[in-house]
């Protein structure tokens, strides 16, 4: 991972730009502000994931499931059916784990959405909690129950209170629309576009040439 670069150069007095060397780096500042605004601990490995979590969707080939030839996302109750019908243990953890980063994701920076959506923010609060408790009881006694068992349990555990330190998160960006920002970095790393790099300042992300490197999960 690129080393932390951060400076606190400025345009304007009392403005100031923050260099980010990569996407992790700025979620997990931002996590560790709103977790303490919000009086929200965890335990180091969970605060972790998240942050892994939100670096990885920000890349539009991890948020959508290649194997589903849908434009559309695929509902979360058939994502539900598809994790407990799966013919292995294997696939019901990897479906319900994917089931649980989902609705954490779009519950978190997606909220104001999902007021037009059919189905409200409770919905996701309710499938990706539900997700993660049920992935940490079935993966008691697997490779992945020991590495993640305690991860999953308290997000399922605090769910709600995640998804309320995501939502600060979004209104740190400073923008309309978070899905922008995300989107606009994304283009600037594929592409090196000016135009992308310019939004990107304007936010308070400065992004640098060293992010510009295959992505470090």
């Amino acid at each position: 991972m690129t080393e932390r670069s951060r400076t606190d150069t400025s345009t304007q007095p009392g403005t100031e730009v923050v260099q980010v060397a990569n996407l992790r780096e700025f979620f997990r500042d931002s996590l560790t502000t709103a977790m303490a605004s919000n009086h929200l601990a965890v335990e180091t490995d969970t605060a972790h994931y998240v942050v892994n979590l939100l670096t990885l969707f920000a890349r539009a080939e991890a948020f959508h499931d290649p194997a589903d030839d849908s434009p559309t996302r695929r509902p979360l109750a058939l994502m539900l059916a598809d994790a407990l019908d799966a013919p292995t243990t294997e696939a019901r953890m990897f479906g319900l784990q994917r089931l649980g980063d989902i609705s954490l994701f779009i519950a978190g920076f997606f909220a104001a959405d999902l007021q037009r959506a059919v189905v409200d923010l409770d919905y996701y609060v309710s499938m990706g909690g539900g997700a993660y408790s049920t992935l940490s009881v079935q993966s008691r006694g697997t490779v992945k129950g020991r590495a993640f068992g305690g991860v999953f349990a308290e997000l399922g555990e605090k769910f709600q209170q995640f998804v309320d330190v995501l939502n600060d998160i979004r209104e740190q960006a400073g923008s309309a629309s978070d899905k922008d920002v995300l989107r606009q970095y994304e283009i600037w790393l594929k592409t090196g576009s000016k135009r992308s790099e310019r939004i990107l300042r304007k936010q308070g992300i400065c992004p640098v040439d060293a992010a510009r490197s295959p992505w470090d999960h």
